[in-house]
């Protein structure tokens, strides 16, 4: 793996799941911290990534360790997406809990650094997931983003997904209000 990520020779994101970057002694033991920086950072300048304040680093890696060990179980994905070997963004989904929704998953997160922003990270963790989920069987994969967040909505509509709904100034971050706006990607009529 070390020569996919330092041999490409170009300033591109590379993409890689949960499992390759433990796999590699370096990046395995900075992903929480970076991690952590990427999540904090943006949520700092106000980014929509469900914290009001920026998340500390021990729930940053609960969150990971929850969501790698569901990983692990089939129940999720969570990709790393790494220019050089420099983490810029993740993403991951996880499998609905209810046993009724079992065969759908949301995408609950994507965040990418901001110096990174515009340079394909979002669309090739977003693309990568999707990918994902289509290999796990998943039938309809959700995401929900804050009506203001127009770059977001465009990508995931240029990937496929479809709007479902929208609450209106629901999310409430200080005196400001948001809809919140839900997408979905039906895989079902691809089986």
């Amino acid at each position: 793996m070390d020569t996919a990520i330092t041999g490409n020779g170009t300033r591109e994101p590379i993409v890689l799941d949960a499992a390759e970057v433990m796999s590699d002694p370096d990046l395995g033991a900075r992903f929480q911290e970076s991690a952590h920086r990427i999540l904090a950072d943006l949520v700092r300048g106000g980014a929509a990534l469900g914290w009001v304040d920026p998340p500390s680093r021990d729930e940053v890696a609960e969150l990971l360790d929850h969501v790698t060990s569901e990983a692990h179980a089939g129940n999720a994905a969570l990709r790393a997406a790494y220019i050089g070997r420099h983490l810029v963004g993740l993403g991951y989904w996880q499998r609905y809990a209810r046993p009724t929704h079992r065969p759908h998953a949301d995408v609950e997160k994507i965040a990418v650094d901001s110096a990174a922003q515009g340079r394909g990270v979002g669309r090739a963790l977003t693309a990568a997931l999707v990918a994902d989920a289509r290999r796990a069987g998943i039938e309809v994969l959700t995401l929900d983003a804050r009506g203001d967040n127009s770059n977001a909505l465009s990508l995931y509509r240029s990937l496929g997904f479809t709007e479902y709904g929208r609450l209106p100034d629901f999310v409430a971050v200080g005196e400001r209000r948001y809809d919140k706006v839900f997408c979905m990607l039906d895989f079902r009529s691809e089986r």
